[in-house]
Parts: C-alpha cells; sequence; structure tokens
C-alpha cells in the first residue's frame, strides 16, 4: 500500500523497538518518519503545482460567470472609462461565442493536468495493485470533488457577487488565452454554428402574425367580445410596434418658445388643451424642456412679464425605432408620462405620451375634450370608400379598416404614415387625383401641394380579401 524506502523501514523499527519511549511518542515518531522519508523535493514542488492549477482552474470558472452576467448598467459604466481593463472586456464580449469557448477549452486543460498531475503523485506515495478499487476512489472520486469545490462551485459563487470587479482582474489574462487558443476556439465556435444552423432549420419559427392568426382561430366560434379580441391582439403585437408608428409627427405637436410672453403662453395652452406643452429655443428641434400646466396654476394672476421658463421639467428623448414596450417600462421607473421622439440625427421627430401606448393595447382612450373625430382623422363615403389625412398612421388606418397591418410590411420601406406609403408606392410625389393600386386597395390623392398629400380617397375591395 505505502511505499517505504529502506532507511525509513529502519527509524520507524528503532522507534517502536525503543522500550522507554511512550506509545503515544512512539506513533508521532513513526508518522514523523514516514512523512520525512515519503516527501521529497519533487513532490513539494508536485503539491505546490497543483494548488496552482487549482487557482488557475477557480479563476478561470469565475471569469465566465463574471463576463457573461454584467448588467447593461454595468456595460455601460465599462463604456465610460477610459482603463485598459474596460477596452479589453468590451472587445471580449464583441465575440461572445469565442470568448466561451476560450474559457472552455483553458479550464478544461488546466483540469486535465490537476487530474494527471495527482494520480502521478499518488502513484508515487502509495502502491495500489492489490486494491484497483480504492486507486478508482482517491484518484477519480477525491480529485473530482476537489476540482469542483475549490475550481468550479466556490469562485462562481464569488463572481455572482463581484462580477464587474472579477471582470476586470480577468481581462488581461483572458485576452492572453484568448490569442493562445485562438485556432481551437474558432474550430470549436465553427463547428457549433454548423448545428446552429441545422437546429434552425430544423426549427419552427413563430412570428408574431402566426400568433395573430392564430388568436382568430381560437376566438372565432366562441362568445369572446370583440373588444377583448381586440385587447388580446394588442397585447400579442405590443413589443414589435415602433415609437415611430404611434408617436403625433412634429407638424401636429402643439409646442412654445421659450421666448413667449406669458399673456400668448396662457393663449396658446387654453386653445391647445393639453396638460403638457414642449418648450423649444429657436426651433423645435431645441427642445429645453417640457412645462407642466399644473406649475403653472398658482401663477395665473402674475403679470405678463413673469419668468414662467423656470417651470419647465427636464424633457425626456427616446430614438424613433424604440419598442414601445421598452418606452413604457423607462415611462414607469422614471414616473413621466410624455418623450420626445428623435431622429437619427437628432432632429425632433414628433411627441410620443404614455396614451399614445396604452392605446395599441386597449384601443383609442377619448377624454371630456376628445370628440370621435379627432384620435384619427377620416371620412366614410360608403362601404368602401374612405378619404383619410395624408399624415394618418399606417397603424391607425389598418385598425379603422380592420386589417392586419403586415399587408404593408415590405410596401412601406421606411415610412409610418398613409401619405409616406403612398410615396413610396409612386417614388414621387403624386399628382391631384392620380390613382395607385396596390392589392385590393386603391389610393387616389385627393389634396397635394408640392411638399406633401395631405388627403387621401382609399378604395377597399374586400370581397379579395
Amino acid at each position: 500500500m505505502y511505499r517505504f524506502n529502506e532507511s525509513t523501514v529502519n527509524q520507524i523499527l528503532s522507534v517502536l523497538e525503543d522500550p522507554d519511549l511512550d506509545p503515544h511518542i512512539q506513533v508521532l515518531l513513526v508518522l514523523i518518519n514516514v512523512l520525512a522519508g515519503s516527501i521529497t523535493p519533487g513532490l513539494i514542488a508536485g503539491f505546490l503545482i497543483i494548488i496552482l492549477l487549482l487557482a488557475v482552474s477557480a479563476a478561470i470558472s469565475s471569469s465566465e460567470i463574471a463576463f457573461f452576467s454584467l448588467s447593461p448598467a454595468q456595460i455601460n459604466e465599462l463604456k465610460n472609462e477610459s482603463t485598459n481593463s474596460s477596452r479589453i472586456i468590451q472587445q471580449l464580449l464583441e465575440s461572445p461565442k469565442k470568448l466561451l469557448a476560450t474559457i472552455l477549452i483553458a479550464n478544461n486543460f488546466v483540469n486535465v493536468a490537476i487530474i494527471l498531475l495527482s494520480s502521478f503523485i499518488i502513484d508515487l506515495l502509495f502502491d495500489f495493485s492489490s486494491s484497483p478499487l480504492m486507486a478508482f476512489l482517491i484518484q477519480v472520486i477525491v480529485i473530482t470533488a476537489l476540482i469542483l469545490l475549490f475550481g468550479e462551485i466556490m469562485p462562481k459563487i464569488f463572481a455572482t457577487q463581484y462580477a464587474l470587479r472579477t471582470a476586470k482582474f480577468m481581462a488581461v489574462p483572458m485576452q492572453f488565452m484568448r490569442n493562445l487558443f485562438s485556432p481551437l476556439s474558432s474550430l470549436l465556435v465553427k463547428s457549433t454554428n454548423m448545428i446552429d444552423k441545422r437546429i434552425e432549420r430544423r426549427g419552427h419559427e413563430i412570428t408574431i402574425d402566426d400568433l395573430s392568426e392564430a388568436l382568430d382561430i381560437t376566438t372565432s366560434d366562441t362568445n369572446t367580445p370583440e373588444d377583448e379580441k381586440n385587447i388580446l391582439k394588442g397585447i400579442v403585437k405590443f413589443g414589435d410596434i415602433a415609437v415611430r408608428e404611434i408617436m403625433s409627427a412634429r407638424i401636429d405637436v402643439t409646442a412654445v418658445d421659450e421666448k413667449t410672453p406669458f399673456d400668448n403662453l396662457l393663449k396658446t395652452i387654453i386653445d391647445a388643451g393639453y396638460s403638457r406643452v414642449p418648450v423649444f429655443r429657436e426651433s423645435f428641434d431645441s427642445v429645453t424642456g417640457i412645462l407642466y400646466i399644473k406649475d403653472l396654476l398658482p401663477h395665473l394672476s402674475k403679470s405678463g412679464d413673469f419668468n414662467w421658463q423656470e417651470l419647465q421639467r427636464p424633457a425626456f428623448f427616446v430614438p424613433e425605432n424604440k419598442r414601445i414596450s421598452d418606452l413604457l417600462h423607462e415611462f414607469q421607473s422614471r414616473k413621466i408620462h410624455m418623450a420626445i421622439v428623435v431622429d437619427e440625427y437628432g432632429g425632433t421627430s414628433g411627441l410620443v405620451t404614455m396614451e399614445d401606448i396604452l392605446e395599441e393595447i386597449v384601443g383609442e382612450i377619448n377624454d371630456e375634450f376628445d370628440s370621435e373625430s379627432d384620435n384619427i382623422h377620416f371620412l366614410r363615403i360608403d362601404e368602401n370608400t374612405y378619404i383619410f389625412e395624408g399624415k394618418t398612421l399606417l397603424n391607425d388606418f389598418c385598425k379603422v379598416l380592420g386589417i392586419e397591418d403586415r399587408i404593408f410590411a415590405e410596401a412601406k420601406g421606411d415610412s409610418d404614415t398613409l401619405a409616406g406609403l403612398m410615396l413610396e408606392l409612386a417614388g414621387k410625389i403624386p399628382e391631384k387625383n392620380e390613382s395607385l393600386q396596390f392589392e385590393n386597395f386603391t389610393f387616389q390623392a385627393e389634396t397635394v401641394d408640392k411638399r406633401r398629400i395631405k388627403r387621401v380617397k382609399v378604395i377597399f375591395n374586400h370581397n379579395n380579401t
């Protein structure tokens, strides 16, 4: 079992044969002789290397959790920093598959090295030729337990609590390992990409339109009220709608210049009837804030030179392509109800409110100041003929006609209004009374000027749907 050299055996025998020694002392001396006779400089070096490899395994395992559990806020924090570790972390996260492959390859190399070295040391210390089961228990189960505890579980628990700190600590070593194992990790990533493509071809991708059609089928034979069906459809499509599809365009937004005298401001607010008004400097592309009408109430008796500009609240800006599901969460967290929509160049595109978002689920919301025609500007001539304002959003147009907006998905391009759809179809500003045919729709330019289409006549042939 245990391997002894001749000198160690002689020393143990001399200790056991000494009658003057206490039995406990004898046992202690035997253990000392055993350890002194078996532990050589080579074994000490082997133990130190195993401890070092366990530390490396722990560091690599912790980096796996650290890099892939960074929150969006922590990633933004890294982008604002100019340190070398922050820059390296961003580079590593640009190729997450390659990073993960590097971690797995490096960790497996280290763990295999631990197992081989520990097996070699155990073979030097013990002779298990008569008991192979004991060799299996020690070399496999015990060593594996040590690797799991000190190389996997404990470091991952630590990295979960201190993800950003661990990622910064491991940034440079992980960059070195990525470069070192680049050929192997690239091969592994390419092989997984092939598997992903096979699974993707075999898989069944369910789209928003599929869910909407399934909803039509499941509710067609039931007594579900129409309002409830519309709400369910709104929920299904909710996460797929961009802000630009529901916003009020800038030409329809009531806003005031910050140089407006107080008397004129009050008149504008009374005429508009809104509870919040954007304030701009020189042009609507330079919004400086939002004026809440309730903040003006204590100052209604002030003179015309009252400095109302100090009552502005900060404006919240969002891009056109932001999803309204994300915007709703931001409205809730910030406790606001209005946002200024900006385009890719920073210019103001329009305005979106909490009411606009909720209407996508529950339908039009009318208050005591709204009339039915205020929401969507259209006139119904007969069963198949309508006249819409050109600025009508396609989203609202489809609601009026009771059709799915996916009909215009490919034809509309980047446009979101009825006039924009006609421009996409014609490739130019159409002449007055010029008609365009698209599937079972006929669009006719009713009122046109040199800059835009103001009114559109729509003939909708229901029989072809």
